[in-house]
Protein backbone atom coordinates (compact mmCIF):
# COMPACT_ATOMS: atom_id res chain seq x y z
CA UNK A 1 0.00 0.00 0.00
CA UNK A 2 1.42 3.39 -1.01
CA UNK A 3 2.01 5.71 1.89
CA UNK A 4 0.31 9.09 1.71
CA UNK A 5 2.70 11.90 2.54
CA UNK A 6 1.07 14.88 4.13
CA UNK A 7 2.54 18.26 3.21
CA UNK A 8 4.80 19.60 5.92
CA UNK A 9 3.24 22.43 7.91
CA UNK A 10 5.79 25.10 8.65
CA UNK A 11 5.98 26.91 11.96
CA UNK A 12 5.67 30.71 11.88
CA UNK A 13 9.43 31.02 12.42
CA UNK A 14 10.17 28.61 9.57
CA UNK A 15 7.82 30.57 7.32
CA UNK A 16 9.53 33.81 8.32
CA UNK A 17 12.96 32.35 7.55
CA UNK A 18 11.82 31.31 4.09
CA UNK A 19 10.44 34.79 3.45
CA UNK A 20 13.60 36.41 4.83
CA UNK A 21 15.72 34.40 2.41
CA UNK A 22 13.56 35.68 -0.46
CA UNK A 23 13.65 39.26 0.81
CA UNK A 24 17.45 39.13 1.11
CA UNK A 25 17.85 38.51 -2.62
CA UNK A 26 16.55 41.97 -3.53
CA UNK A 27 17.16 43.95 -0.33
CA UNK A 28 20.16 45.95 -1.57
CA UNK A 29 18.50 46.82 -4.88
CA UNK A 30 15.23 47.82 -3.21
CA UNK A 31 17.15 49.95 -0.72
CA UNK A 32 18.49 51.96 -3.64
CA UNK A 33 15.08 52.47 -5.25
CA UNK A 34 13.02 53.10 -2.10
CA UNK A 35 9.24 53.20 -2.38
CA UNK A 36 6.72 50.59 -1.30
CA UNK A 37 7.89 46.94 -1.23
CA UNK A 38 4.54 45.80 -2.63
CA UNK A 39 5.58 42.26 -3.59
CA UNK A 40 7.14 41.66 -0.17
CA UNK A 41 4.10 43.04 1.66
CA UNK A 42 1.84 40.78 -0.39
CA UNK A 43 4.07 37.82 0.47
CA UNK A 44 3.53 38.66 4.15
CA UNK A 45 -0.22 38.75 3.56
CA UNK A 46 -0.16 35.35 1.88
CA UNK A 47 1.98 33.86 4.65
CA UNK A 48 -0.60 34.47 7.37
CA UNK A 49 2.05 36.16 9.54
CA UNK A 50 0.11 39.43 9.77
CA UNK A 51 -2.11 37.64 12.30
CA UNK A 52 0.81 36.12 14.20
CA UNK A 53 0.08 37.72 17.59
CA UNK A 54 -3.72 37.63 17.32
CA UNK A 55 -5.13 35.00 19.73
CA UNK A 56 -6.36 31.79 18.13
CA UNK A 57 -9.97 32.36 19.21
CA UNK A 58 -10.02 35.37 16.87
CA UNK A 59 -8.46 33.50 13.96
CA UNK A 60 -4.80 34.34 14.57
CA UNK A 61 -1.74 32.20 15.26
CA UNK A 62 -1.65 32.97 18.99
CA UNK A 63 2.04 33.85 19.27
CA UNK A 64 3.40 35.56 22.36
CA UNK A 65 5.66 38.60 22.30
CA UNK A 66 8.89 36.59 22.44
CA UNK A 67 7.84 34.71 19.31
CA UNK A 68 6.56 37.80 17.54
CA UNK A 69 9.65 39.89 18.22
CA UNK A 70 11.91 37.00 17.21
CA UNK A 71 10.35 37.19 13.75
CA UNK A 72 10.77 40.98 13.66
CA UNK A 73 14.45 40.36 14.37
CA UNK A 74 14.62 37.60 11.73
CA UNK A 75 13.41 40.03 9.07
CA UNK A 76 15.65 42.84 10.37
CA UNK A 77 18.77 40.77 9.69
CA UNK A 78 18.11 41.02 5.96
CA UNK A 79 15.65 43.89 5.43
CA UNK A 80 15.05 46.32 8.27
CA UNK A 81 12.37 48.25 6.36
CA UNK A 82 10.16 45.16 6.17
CA UNK A 83 10.98 44.36 9.79
CA UNK A 84 9.92 47.87 10.78
CA UNK A 85 6.49 47.78 9.14
CA UNK A 86 5.99 44.19 10.28
CA UNK A 87 6.77 45.17 13.87
CA UNK A 88 4.41 48.11 13.57
CA UNK A 89 1.67 45.75 12.39
CA UNK A 90 1.68 44.16 15.84
CA UNK A 91 2.20 47.47 17.63
CA UNK A 92 -0.95 48.84 15.98
CA UNK A 93 -2.92 45.73 16.92
CA UNK A 94 -1.64 46.06 20.49
CA UNK A 95 -2.78 49.69 20.43
CA UNK A 96 -6.41 48.80 19.75
CA UNK A 97 -6.22 45.94 22.25
CA UNK A 98 -4.89 48.18 25.02
CA UNK A 99 -6.86 51.38 24.36
CA UNK A 100 -10.32 50.17 23.25
CA UNK A 101 -13.27 48.09 24.43
CA UNK A 102 -13.53 44.34 23.68
CA UNK A 103 -16.50 44.97 21.37
CA UNK A 104 -14.13 47.11 19.29
CA UNK A 105 -10.83 45.23 19.26
CA UNK A 106 -12.27 41.75 18.96
CA UNK A 107 -13.97 42.38 15.57
CA UNK A 108 -10.86 44.21 14.35
CA UNK A 109 -8.75 41.20 15.30
CA UNK A 110 -11.14 38.80 13.56
CA UNK A 111 -11.26 40.87 10.37
CA UNK A 112 -7.49 41.29 10.35
CA UNK A 113 -6.95 37.54 10.62
CA UNK A 114 -9.66 36.71 8.07
CA UNK A 115 -8.61 39.30 5.49
CA UNK A 116 -4.88 39.60 6.29
CA UNK A 117 -5.14 43.34 6.80
CA UNK A 118 -2.05 45.47 7.08
CA UNK A 119 -2.23 48.20 9.74
CA UNK A 120 -0.36 51.47 9.28
CA UNK A 121 0.63 54.23 11.65
CA UNK A 122 -0.55 57.87 11.60
CA UNK A 123 -0.44 58.46 15.34
CA UNK A 124 2.78 60.46 16.00
CA UNK A 125 1.71 62.34 19.16
CA UNK A 126 4.51 64.91 18.74
CA UNK A 127 3.01 66.12 15.46
CA UNK A 128 0.09 68.28 16.60
CA UNK A 129 -1.08 69.54 13.20
CA UNK A 130 -4.22 67.35 13.10
CA UNK A 131 -7.27 68.50 15.05
CA UNK A 132 -10.65 66.92 15.76
CA UNK A 133 -13.98 68.76 15.75
CA UNK A 134 -16.96 67.28 17.56
CA UNK A 135 -20.07 67.19 15.39
CA UNK A 136 -23.49 65.56 15.79
CA UNK A 137 -22.60 62.00 16.83
CA UNK A 138 -19.18 61.85 15.14
CA UNK A 139 -15.82 63.63 14.85
CA UNK A 140 -14.01 65.26 11.99
CA UNK A 141 -10.20 64.95 11.65
CA UNK A 142 -8.35 67.60 9.64
CA UNK A 143 -4.63 68.18 9.34
CA UNK A 144 -1.40 66.40 8.54
CA UNK A 145 0.79 63.76 10.19
CA UNK A 146 4.44 62.93 9.59
CA UNK A 147 6.43 59.73 10.09
CA UNK A 148 3.47 57.52 9.16
CA UNK A 149 5.29 54.21 8.85
CA UNK A 150 3.53 51.49 6.88
CA UNK A 151 0.65 53.75 5.86
CA UNK A 152 0.96 53.00 2.14
CA UNK A 153 -0.62 49.72 1.03
CA UNK A 154 -2.41 49.37 4.38
CA UNK A 155 -6.04 48.52 5.03
CA UNK A 156 -6.29 50.23 8.43
CA UNK A 157 -4.66 53.23 10.11
CA UNK A 158 -4.18 54.21 13.72
CA UNK A 159 -4.55 57.99 13.64
CA UNK A 160 -4.52 60.71 16.28
CA UNK A 161 -5.78 64.28 16.55
CA UNK A 162 -6.10 66.96 19.20
CA UNK A 163 -9.68 67.33 20.44
CA UNK A 164 -10.74 70.98 20.08
CA UNK A 165 -13.75 70.43 22.34
CA UNK A 166 -11.72 68.99 25.21
CA UNK A 167 -8.74 71.27 25.68
CA UNK A 168 -6.57 69.66 23.04
CA UNK A 169 -6.71 66.17 24.55
CA UNK A 170 -5.23 63.45 22.34
CA UNK A 171 -7.81 61.38 20.49
CA UNK A 172 -6.81 58.11 18.82
CA UNK A 173 -8.91 56.30 16.22
CA UNK A 174 -8.78 53.17 14.05
CA UNK A 175 -9.77 54.07 10.49
CA UNK A 176 -9.91 52.39 7.07
CA UNK A 177 -6.95 53.70 5.10
CA UNK A 178 -9.11 54.26 2.03
CA UNK A 179 -11.69 56.48 3.72
CA UNK A 180 -12.68 59.63 1.89
CA UNK A 181 -10.48 62.55 2.87
CA UNK A 182 -7.39 60.49 3.74
CA UNK A 183 -4.42 61.05 1.41
CA UNK A 184 -1.30 58.92 1.82
CA UNK A 185 1.64 60.87 0.43
CA UNK A 186 4.58 58.97 -1.05
CA UNK A 187 7.04 61.56 0.23
CA UNK A 188 9.43 59.40 2.25
CA UNK A 189 12.94 59.71 0.77
CA UNK A 190 15.36 59.46 3.68
CA UNK A 191 18.85 58.01 3.76
CA UNK A 192 17.72 54.91 5.64
CA UNK A 193 14.68 52.71 6.24
CA UNK A 194 13.85 53.64 2.68
CA UNK A 195 10.97 51.18 2.21
CA UNK A 196 9.01 51.91 5.38
CA UNK A 197 6.71 54.44 3.68
CA UNK A 198 7.20 56.70 6.69
CA UNK A 199 6.04 59.82 4.88
CA UNK A 200 3.05 62.01 5.62
CA UNK A 201 -0.71 61.59 5.66
CA UNK A 202 -3.27 64.35 5.15
CA UNK A 203 -6.73 64.32 6.71
CA UNK A 204 -9.28 66.55 4.99
CA UNK A 205 -12.52 66.63 6.97
CA UNK A 206 -12.35 62.89 7.59
CA UNK A 207 -15.45 61.48 9.28
CA UNK A 208 -14.63 59.43 12.39
CA UNK A 209 -17.42 57.49 14.07
CA UNK A 210 -17.65 57.26 17.83
CA UNK A 211 -17.09 53.49 17.74
CA UNK A 212 -13.78 54.09 15.91
CA UNK A 213 -12.38 56.17 18.76
CA UNK A 214 -10.19 54.37 21.30
CA UNK A 215 -11.65 55.88 24.46
CA UNK A 216 -12.14 53.00 26.90
CA UNK A 217 -9.83 52.63 28.72
CA UNK A 218 -8.04 55.08 26.42
CA UNK A 219 -4.38 55.98 25.89
CA UNK A 220 -1.99 55.42 28.79
CA UNK A 221 -4.91 55.17 31.21
CA UNK A 222 -3.88 52.08 33.23
CA UNK A 223 -0.58 50.25 33.84
CA UNK A 224 -1.71 47.66 31.27
CA UNK A 225 -2.59 50.34 28.71
CA UNK A 226 0.81 51.87 29.41
CA UNK A 227 2.47 48.80 27.87
CA UNK A 228 1.86 50.31 24.44
CA UNK A 229 4.93 52.61 24.40
CA UNK A 230 7.04 49.83 25.88
CA UNK A 231 6.03 47.51 23.03
CA UNK A 232 7.11 50.21 20.58
CA UNK A 233 10.47 50.66 22.34
CA UNK A 234 11.12 46.93 22.51
CA UNK A 235 10.18 46.48 18.87
CA UNK A 236 12.89 49.00 18.03
CA UNK A 237 15.41 47.24 20.28
CA UNK A 238 14.77 43.96 18.44
CA UNK A 239 14.97 45.81 15.13
CA UNK A 240 18.33 47.35 16.06
CA UNK A 241 19.72 44.03 17.23
CA UNK A 242 18.56 42.30 14.05
CA UNK A 243 20.25 44.97 11.89
CA UNK A 244 23.49 44.52 13.82
CA UNK A 245 23.29 40.72 13.54
CA UNK A 246 22.70 41.01 9.81
CA UNK A 247 25.66 43.35 9.41
CA UNK A 248 27.84 40.99 11.43
CA UNK A 249 26.83 37.98 9.29
CA UNK A 250 27.49 39.83 6.03
CA UNK A 251 30.79 41.24 7.27
CA UNK A 252 31.91 37.77 8.36
CA UNK A 253 30.96 36.22 5.03
CA UNK A 254 32.68 38.94 3.00
CA UNK A 255 35.79 38.93 5.18
CA UNK A 256 36.29 35.16 4.89
CA UNK A 257 35.59 35.08 1.14
CA UNK A 258 37.06 38.33 -0.15
CA UNK A 259 39.27 40.21 2.32
CA UNK A 260 43.05 39.86 2.19
CA UNK A 261 45.31 40.16 5.23
CA UNK A 262 47.34 43.36 5.41
CA UNK A 263 50.86 42.85 4.10
CA UNK A 264 52.45 43.71 7.47
CA UNK A 265 50.36 41.20 9.41
CA UNK A 266 52.48 38.17 8.55
CA UNK A 267 49.21 36.20 8.24
CA UNK A 268 48.73 33.77 5.36
CA UNK A 269 44.95 34.05 5.59
CA UNK A 270 42.59 36.78 6.83
CA UNK A 271 41.38 34.43 9.55
CA UNK A 272 44.80 34.73 11.17
CA UNK A 273 45.12 38.52 11.03
CA UNK A 274 45.39 39.69 14.67
CA UNK A 275 43.54 42.97 14.22
CA UNK A 276 40.74 41.33 12.27
CA UNK A 277 40.33 38.78 15.05
CA UNK A 278 40.35 41.60 17.61
CA UNK A 279 37.54 43.44 15.79
CA UNK A 280 35.39 40.34 15.45
CA UNK A 281 35.92 39.58 19.12
CA UNK A 282 34.65 43.03 20.04
CA UNK A 283 31.69 42.65 17.68
CA UNK A 284 30.83 39.32 19.31
CA UNK A 285 30.96 40.63 22.87
CA UNK A 286 28.72 43.55 21.98
CA UNK A 287 26.16 41.38 20.18
CA UNK A 288 26.05 38.77 22.94
CA UNK A 289 25.50 41.49 25.56
CA UNK A 290 22.62 43.02 23.62
CA UNK A 291 21.06 39.63 22.88
CA UNK A 292 20.87 38.85 26.60
CA UNK A 293 19.32 42.23 27.42
CA UNK A 294 16.80 42.11 24.57
CA UNK A 295 15.71 38.53 25.18
CA UNK A 296 15.31 39.23 28.89
CA UNK A 297 13.14 42.25 28.12
CA UNK A 298 11.06 40.21 25.64
CA UNK A 299 10.34 37.62 28.33
CA UNK A 300 9.45 40.30 30.89
CA UNK A 301 7.01 41.85 28.43
CA UNK A 302 5.25 38.51 28.06
CA UNK A 303 4.96 38.23 31.84
CA UNK A 304 3.45 41.72 32.07
CA UNK A 305 1.09 41.13 29.10
CA UNK A 306 -0.37 38.00 30.67
CA UNK A 307 -1.38 39.96 33.80
CA UNK A 308 -3.60 42.33 31.79
CA UNK A 309 -5.53 44.57 34.21
CA UNK A 310 -3.75 42.94 37.13
CA UNK A 311 -0.50 44.59 36.11
CA UNK A 312 0.76 47.07 38.70
CA UNK A 313 2.43 50.42 38.12
CA UNK A 314 5.72 49.37 39.77
CA UNK A 315 6.04 46.20 37.67
CA UNK A 316 5.30 48.23 34.57
CA UNK A 317 7.98 50.72 35.61
CA UNK A 318 10.60 48.01 36.13
CA UNK A 319 9.77 46.64 32.69
CA UNK A 320 10.31 50.15 31.29
CA UNK A 321 13.80 50.17 32.85
CA UNK A 322 14.64 46.76 31.34
CA UNK A 323 13.44 47.82 27.88
CA UNK A 324 15.21 51.19 27.98
CA UNK A 325 18.43 49.43 28.99
CA UNK A 326 18.13 47.00 26.09
CA UNK A 327 17.34 49.76 23.63
CA UNK A 328 20.29 51.95 24.63
CA UNK A 329 22.64 48.98 24.39
CA UNK A 330 21.21 47.92 21.02
CA UNK A 331 21.59 51.46 19.69
CA UNK A 332 25.19 51.87 20.81
CA UNK A 333 26.45 48.41 19.84
CA UNK A 334 24.58 48.45 16.55
CA UNK A 335 25.89 51.84 15.47
CA UNK A 336 29.45 50.90 16.40
CA UNK A 337 29.33 47.56 14.58
CA UNK A 338 27.65 48.84 11.43
CA UNK A 339 30.09 51.76 11.27
CA UNK A 340 33.19 49.66 11.86
CA UNK A 341 32.40 46.66 9.67
CA UNK A 342 34.51 48.18 6.88
CA UNK A 343 37.58 47.88 9.13
CA UNK A 344 37.36 44.10 8.65
CA UNK A 345 35.95 43.94 5.12
CA UNK A 346 38.35 46.43 3.55
CA UNK A 347 38.25 48.93 0.71
CA UNK A 348 36.65 46.61 -1.86
CA UNK A 349 33.59 46.28 0.38
CA UNK A 350 32.70 49.90 -0.34
CA UNK A 351 31.59 48.91 -3.86
CA UNK A 352 28.25 50.65 -4.41
CA UNK A 353 26.41 47.53 -5.59
CA UNK A 354 26.99 45.82 -2.24
CA UNK A 355 25.42 48.72 -0.35
CA UNK A 356 26.91 47.48 2.92
CA UNK A 357 26.46 51.02 4.21
CA UNK A 358 22.69 50.40 4.35
CA UNK A 359 23.03 48.71 7.74
CA UNK A 360 24.45 51.88 9.29
CA UNK A 361 22.07 54.15 7.36
CA UNK A 362 19.03 52.15 8.43
CA UNK A 363 20.12 52.00 12.05
CA UNK A 364 21.17 55.64 12.23
CA UNK A 365 17.83 56.73 10.76
CA UNK A 366 15.74 54.69 13.18
CA UNK A 367 17.81 55.32 16.32
CA UNK A 368 16.90 58.99 15.96
CA UNK A 369 13.25 58.09 16.62
CA UNK A 370 13.74 59.40 20.14
CA UNK A 371 17.04 60.54 21.67
CA UNK A 372 19.19 58.04 23.54
CA UNK A 373 20.25 60.90 25.85
CA UNK A 374 16.74 61.04 27.31
CA UNK A 375 16.67 57.27 27.76
CA UNK A 376 19.91 57.59 29.71
CA UNK A 377 18.40 60.43 31.75
CA UNK A 378 15.53 58.15 32.77
CA UNK A 379 17.90 55.28 33.52
CA UNK A 380 20.14 57.58 35.54
CA UNK A 381 17.19 58.76 37.59
CA UNK A 382 16.35 55.12 38.28
CA UNK A 383 19.92 54.08 39.04
CA UNK A 384 20.66 57.02 41.36
CA UNK A 385 17.29 58.00 42.80
CA UNK A 386 15.19 54.86 42.40
CA UNK A 387 12.65 56.82 40.30
CA UNK A 388 10.77 54.70 37.78
CA UNK A 389 10.13 56.25 34.32
CA UNK A 390 6.92 58.23 33.97
CA UNK A 391 4.71 56.69 31.25
CA UNK A 392 4.65 58.68 28.03
CA UNK A 393 4.35 57.62 24.39
CA UNK A 394 8.14 57.21 24.43
CA UNK A 395 8.81 55.58 27.80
Amino acid sequence: MTAIHQPKVLSPLQTARQLAAEFAETAAERDQHGGTPKAQRDALRQSGLLALAIPRQYGGLGANWCETLEIVREFARVDSSIAHVYGFQHLMLATVRLFSRPDQWQPWFEQTARNQWFWGNALNPLDTRTVARKLDGWREFSGRKSFCSGSADSEMLIASALDESNGGKLLIAALPSGRSGITLHGDWDNMGQRQTDSGSVTFERVRVEENELLLEPGPLSTPFACLRPLIAQLTFANLFLGIAEGAFAEARHYTLKETRPWFKSGAAHIGEDPYTLHHFGEFWVGLESVRLLVERANALLDEAWRKEDGLGAEERGRLAVAIATAKVAASRVGLELTGRLFEVTGARATHAALRLDRYWRNLRTQTLHDPVDYKLHELGDWALNGALPTPTFYS
